[in-house]
């Protein structure tokens, strides 16, 4: 097994900001010129490694741009400069509801998002009694996921995650919603994935939960890496950088 997860490779991410924008050919001939745009790097050659086993945790302010490289990490966004390369198989947990269709029911969605997350009906099947009970929504798993309240979404969309046993798992602010009992049940299970091997990437803005549970961190202030190392002095870092006004959202 290699020793690194993951390598982000001088990693840019551009987006065009629209400030007039043709809706369609008609307007931009009648206007007799292109939308007028400007370029925003979210990402500016960010460069770090992912030790295999390891829990990594990306922190900075709003506006830093660690959704972004989450986003890019879990192939939802393609950079374009730079290349991301992965060692094993990688799921994502990025928003709430992602991959859910609001009018099925969480039984549904389990199949639905599990084969998204590419497993097989065999093994949702195989899973789905595990996945329900580690959610804790057993007594709606008939009801449409529009019902559902932020907290149900999130547990049921981390069960369906962890069950597709990936060697990356990629999080989102998990641990910002639910209870304490599902928190800490989210908490072992990363515990159990850094004993399996596996690797978790995560970003929170709750330090104390990051500073617990990341042995390696990378911190970000507006679109470039400042640091990247053990997480608690990258912690203590960005935390009196905090303290010292020097850290605001872009």
């Amino acid at each position: 097994m290699s020793d690194i997860a993951v390598s982000v490779d001088h990693v840019s991410k551009r987006f065009r900001l629209y400030h007039e924008r043709n809706q369609s050919l008609k307007s931009a001939i009648m206007r007799g010129r292109r939308s007028v745009h400007e370029d925003f790097w979210a990402l500016k050659d960010v460069s770090f490694e992912v030790p295999t086993g390891s829990t990594f945790g990306l922190i900075g302010s709003n506006g830093s741009g660690k959704s972004t490289l989450l986003k890019c990490l879990a192939k939802i966004y393609f950079p374009q400069k730079g290349s991301i390369t992965y060692n094993g198989k990688i799921a994502a947990l990025l928003e709430v509801g992602s991959g859910f269709h609001p009018e099925l029911s969480g039984r549904e969605n389990v199949f639905l998002n599990g084969s998204i997350l590419g497993m097989s009906k065999r093994e949702i099947t195989r899973k789905f009694d595990e996945i329900v009970d580690f959610s804790g929504v057993e007594q709606f798993i008939d009801q449409p996921v529009k019902n559902y309240s932020s907290g149900m979404y999130v547990r049921l969309g981390f069960a369906i995650a962890i069950n597709v046993d990936p060697d990356v798992l990629v999080v989102d602010e998990v641990l910002s919603v639910g209870d304490a009992e599902f928190q800490e049940k989210c908490s072992q299970k990363f515990i159990d994935f850094k004993r399996a091997g596996k690797t978790v990437i995560l970003v929170s803005h709750a330090m104390t939960a990051v500073q617990e549970m990341c042995d390696h961190a990378a911190w970000l202030r507006h679109g470039e890496l400042v640091t990247v190392g053990e997480a608690e002095p990258t912690i203590a870092a960005y935390l009196d950088s905090l303290n010292r006004g020097e850290t605001s959202a872009a």
